[in-house]
């Protein structure tokens, strides 16, 4: 199928192919329900979209839900799980099509899970594969500029998650609820529903008294205190989504306090990776400049020294200058490196990134893992080393649809054991010096 997709677009011209992508998406769901049997139709499913914090939402959500002994079904970008069963999305997409998410459905009601939670996105929705889901809950994280190029315009891309809002309005579900972040300047269109939909909205407010340091975060939930070792303010925001979501299906706040301590990681989302070294490493997502933003601000007392590229080559090049021009003003070190270039000139794009900078200057290492083994040899105490814009992702993209099998974390994990061993060869070789 895949080979069939790759042969079409060079035989159709672009703009076709691009017109006729939702009509065939919206066929193939179509299909799909029909195969399975309208499995939505048998599960509580509750999407979660927004531009950032939607995988470490949906996360949180299914472990509040498992906390209060239901079982779960789980889609995002990180994992797919179906009860006690997970396996690595390897897909790069975080709602894949062909029959996918039907399937997903009906194997979660075959295992009789009570929920299905389900990451959804705009290019989801752009290409009709949230069609015959029938939703119970939408919860909604944020919104910032991201896939402009893929969507036309910005406005484009918030009315193609409204698309997500506009299909709980249609679900035939009977009872029908939307979260939304209403610190979020689009968070009220998402709350644009009818009576017969409920509505609840969530505040940082509602988290007061709240802190955040490299440890994690402290917040109170409706007079709950609670503490995750989620670092930074947006993982406040993800915190209050997935608990008021909980609230509104009759999860205890005991329940959701218990959940939110246990969840001590979310893979490649702010994961901190420890080998035993004297500084601090964190693999982290971020791949827009709002989302490095935000993850550079959770570290204002720390020195750092920033590993990054510019996720995607061909979509949305006016991030490139952008992010080089956060990482300048939050960061000690900077070090540009590859990403996924795809057909793109990956030294053009570190070039783009370049222009962004006014005073400091990056260092530029091509080689992912030289970058990331020249960063963790320049940390000392207290020194943060952020590695970001994969994640999870387990391929670096090239040209002509190439893949290289990657894992920031496994590439971080092997190059400070090898940097602590040659620590530790350097320590014995000059007691026996002495000796």
């Amino acid at each position: 199928m895949e080979t069939l997709l790759r042969t079409l677009r060079m035989l159709i011209p672009k703009r076709l192919f691009t017109a006729l992508q939702p009509t065939y998406h919206s066929a193939l769901a179509t299909l799909g329900t029909l195969r399975y049997w309208f499995p939505s139709k048998h599960i509580y499913v509750v999407g979660v979209t927004g531009t950032k914090g939607k995988s470490t939402v949906t996360e949180l959500i299914s472990a509040m839900l498992e906390e209060a002994g239901h079982t779960t079904a789980l889609s995002n970008s990180i994992r797919f799980k179906i009860a006690d069963e997970s396996e690595v999305n390897t897909y790069k997409m975080s709602m894949p099509g062909r029959f996918f998410m039907q399937h997903f459905l009906r194997r979660a009601v075959g295992e009789d899970c009570g929920f299905a939670v389900i990451e959804m996105t705009s290019e989801g929705a752009k290409l009709n594969r949230h069609k015959h889901i029938e939703l119970d809950a939408l919860v909604f994280t944020n919104l910032a500029p991201e896939h402009i190029e893929s969507h036309g315009s910005f406005e484009a891309y918030r009315d193609a998650k409204l698309q997500l809002r506009d299909a709980l309005i249609s679900s035939p579900k009977d009872r029908r609820v939307v979260i939304s972040n209403i610190d979020d300047e689009h968070g009220a269109l998402f709350l644009e529903v009818p009576d017969d939909v409920e509505k609840k909205g969530y505040s940082l407010k509602q988290a007061e008294p709240h802190a955040s340091n490299d440890r994690g975060v402290l917040l109170t939930f409706e007079g709950t205190s609670m503490h995750s070792p989620l670092v930074g303010t947006f993982n406040i925001y993800n915190i209050l989504a997935a608990a008021t979501f909980a609230k509104s299906v009759g999860v205890h706040n005991d329940d959701i306090k218990r959940a939110v301590e246990k969840l001590t990681v979310v893979k490649g989302r702010v994961e901190k990776i420890e080998e035993g070294q004297h500084f601090s490493v964190f693999v982290d997502y971020a791949h827009t400049p709002d989302s490095l933003e935000k993850l550079y601000q959770a570290f204002p007392n720390d020195r750092t020294i920033c590993v990054l590229g510019n996720c995607g080559g061909g979509r949305d090049t006016w991030k490139r200058p952008a992010m080089a021009e956060i990482a300048e003003k939050y960061c000690d070190e900077i070090v540009l490196t590859n990403e996924d270039p795809y057909d793109e000139d990956p030294r053009a794009i570190v070039q783009e990134m370049v222009d962004g900078l006014k005073e400091k200057e990056a260092r530029i290492i091509m080689d992912r893992r030289d970058a990331i083994r020249y960063a963790l040899a320049q940390a000392q105490d207290r020194y943060v080393v952020l590695v970001t814009g994969k994640g999870t992702d387990p391929y670096i993209m090239g040209p002509k649809g190439s893949k290289t099998p990657w894992s920031d974390e496994k590439v971080v994990r092997e190059e400070l054991r090898l940097l602590l061993n040659k620590a530790e060869e350097n320590d014995t070789g000059s007691d026996g010096d002495v000796q």
